[in-house]
């Protein structure tokens, strides 16, 4: 392994610093990814300028911060910049970068399937490659979609910045950036014992997020990449105060399912109705079966189709522009 050059303003440090090119299959639409975290990304963990997407991450041997940015070659490779407290932890960070950024989608069968209606043949025009984002932490993206229940994304953005410094554990100095990541996002237990100190707003659903907390924390809710889909939606529905809309949102995001439609969502319903698709949860789910096991990137094709200002509820809002070509998908 060789070390890669550091990114500007890390200067010299000593932990293992590495960079990767990261293969994709084009086309990618990386300005609407880079939107999407834009728009959520919290001050203290995670920063968005025109060189890409930083942030800290919780991994196996210690902490660590991933910076993905174009490569060489932008339309067939990422770039990630990592710095890790521990070498061995390469391969699990890469892997975690390769699924929040959905490098291993096919979009020539992806967008060959969705153009075949009528109602799409568009918008997948428009935005070829897009791609829903995944997580790099299964805990963390659970509990920000609990935070994120019935607010708008910038509210849910203001609260999982407050869980960060609050409770958050500090980078070492070796990784620590003044002008990005300086914490990593606290842990579940840490939510369950301490979120009632930090957290504001009704009294449910600061115990939605506590209890929510607590499941992870203590195994009753197992989420990572690998849970079959329906059992874990079973698990997370079975949690007070957490629905459908939740439930699907951790699927889609955790699991890089290929095949989730939130139907309950107001902006995506929104964005169908612009299309000329039926609006009515029922009705949409049965237009969608000619969309499997596709249905997944068709809604990220409805949210930008719905697009609203910032402020919506409960449904994603527009993101800020990040970059200097078009924004990206609102959820």
């Amino acid at each position: 392994m060789s070390a890669g050059r550091r990114p500007p303003g890390w200067h010299d440090r000593r932990v293992p610093d590495f960079e990767r090119r990261l293969p994709l299959h084009p086309p990618y639409d990386r300005d609407g990814l880079l939107a999407f975290l834009a728009a959520r990304a919290a001050p203290g963990v995670e920063r968005v300028d025109d060189r890409g997407y930083t942030r800290s991450l919780r991994l196996a041997n210690g902490p660590a911060v991933v910076s993905v940015q174009p490569g060489p070659d932008p339309v067939t490779h990422l770039r990630a910049r990592l710095r890790l407290t521990d070498p061995r932890d390469l391969a699990g960070a890469i892997a975690r970068v390769r699924l929040l950024a959905d490098l291993d989608a096919d979009p020539t069968a992806v967008d060959g399937a969705l153009a075949a209606d009528p109602a799409l043949a568009a918008a997948v025009a428009a935005i070829p490659g897009i791609r829903p984002p995944g997580s790099v932490d299964p805990h963390e993206t659970v509990l920000r979609a609990v935070l994120g229940q019935q607010v708008s994304v910038a509210a849910a953005r203001t609260a999982a910045a407050r869980l960060a410094e609050r409770l958050g554990d500090p980078l070492p100095s070796s990784l620590a950036d003044p002008a990005g990541p300086q914490r990593l996002f606290p842990t579940a237990a840490a939510v369950a014992e301490h979120g009632s100190e930090v957290l504001r707003g009704p009294r449910a659903r600061i115990a939605t997020v506590i209890g929510t907390a607590a499941a992870l924390a203590d195994g009753t809710v197992d989420v990572h990449p690998g849970r079959d889909p329906e059992q874990l939606r079973r698990e997370l529905l079975a949690l007070p105060g957490i629905g459908p809309w939740t439930a699907g949102y951790v699927v889609l995001r955790v699991l890089g399912s290929t095949d989730e439609l939130l139907v309950t969502d107001l902006v995506l319903r929104r964005g169908a109705a612009a299309l000329g698709l039926p609006d009515r949860p029922g009705e949409l789910l049965r237009h969608a079966e000619r969309w499997r096991p596709w249905r997944s990137y068709a809604g990220m094709h409805l949210w930008r189709s719905g697009a609203v200002a910032p402020g919506a509820r409960p449904g994603p809002v527009r993101p800020p522009r990040v970059a200097r070509r078009a924004g990206g998908p609102d959820r």
